[in-house]
């Protein structure tokens, strides 16, 4: 470990989350919570986390060559593998600890984590569900969205379907013009009320269960939208028989030597957080 990588800051302390927030998040399926990181301790780790994403990126062509997912966001997964100031932040206690909080479990581990930064007039994000593409035999999945700059709304933020997270899972469509189309209308006749994050300040982060239907607009602006994901599951999830190719995807990639039925457990789904 470099001495640079040492002086990071530790991230773990605890984040004073409400009861009034919880109950948000098991109402609506998702919420928006401001300063999970200081304005110091984003500014220490950005740099390290745009540096790693411009070294392994492999998405080089022109915006217009790509389709609709290649236009919404370079997307660059598990930097913590590769890089050693990534993984102080992916491996950051406050940020497990919310998940836990929030999903209202014990011990929680990590699925992914992934860069996504949405490029200056990059794509729409579709609407989706991301558990479709996760092999897990739970509902207790989420994912924290951070923006490592201040982002605008129309930087391309998050939009949230409240409540939507109640359906389960929607079928196996993946994020795509149809998926956009499909949800858009889908969402439309439920009446599920939409919440959009807006402008948020570099540190802020969402978190939204794996089932919530979410979209985030183009990026309109000149700035790239850098944001970092990361993804936890609640420990003693099985892993569940694939009905969809990004599922088998998935479970050769991040769930290595396991099998359905298995626990999802593997050297790569580290606890990140227990009681």
């Amino acid at each position: 470990m470099t001495t640079a990588t040492n002086n990071l800051p530790k991230l773990d302390t605890s984040y004073p989350l409400s009861p009034s927030q919880v109950e948000s998040y098991r109402r609506d399926g998702h919420v928006l919570l401001r300063g999970v990181c200081s304005a110091e301790e984003i500014a220490a780790y950005r740099e390290i986390i745009v540096d790693a994403a411009a070294r392994y990126n492999t998405e080089n062509r022109p915006i217009e060559k790509r389709d609709t997912y290649g236009k919404a966001f370079l997307q660059i997964m598990n930097l913590w593998e590769r890089d050693e100031g990534s993984k102080r932040f992916v491996f950051g206690g406050r940020f497990a600890k919310l998940a836990s909080d929030l999903m209202e479990v014990n011990s929680v581990r990590l699925y992914h984590d992934q860069a996504l930064f949405k490029e200056p007039h990059g794509g729409h994000t579709p609407w989706h569900q991301d558990q479709y593409y996760w092999p897990l035999m739970t509902d207790n999945t989420i994912t924290m969205w951070m923006p490592l700059v201040d982002a605008s709304e129309e930087m391309g933020t998050m939009t949230f379907a409240s409540g939507s997270q109640t359906e389960g899972y929607l079928g196996a469509i993946e994020i795509s013009d149809e998926s956009e189309a499909h949800f858009r209308k889908f969402v439309a006749e439920k009446g599920y009320r939409l919440t959009r994050c807006g402008a948020m300040k570099a540190g802020d982060a969402s978190f939204h269960s794996g089932w919530t239907l979410h979209s985030a607009p183009g990026n309109s602006t000149e700035t790239t939208r850098e944001a970092m994901t990361i993804i936890f599951f609640e420990d003693g999830a099985q892993l569940m028989e694939p009905d969809n190719k990004n599922r088998w995807m998935d479970l050769e990639r991040w769930h290595p030597g396991r099998r359905p039925g298995e626990l999802a457990a593997s050297p790569i789904n580290p606890i990140l957080f227990k009681r």
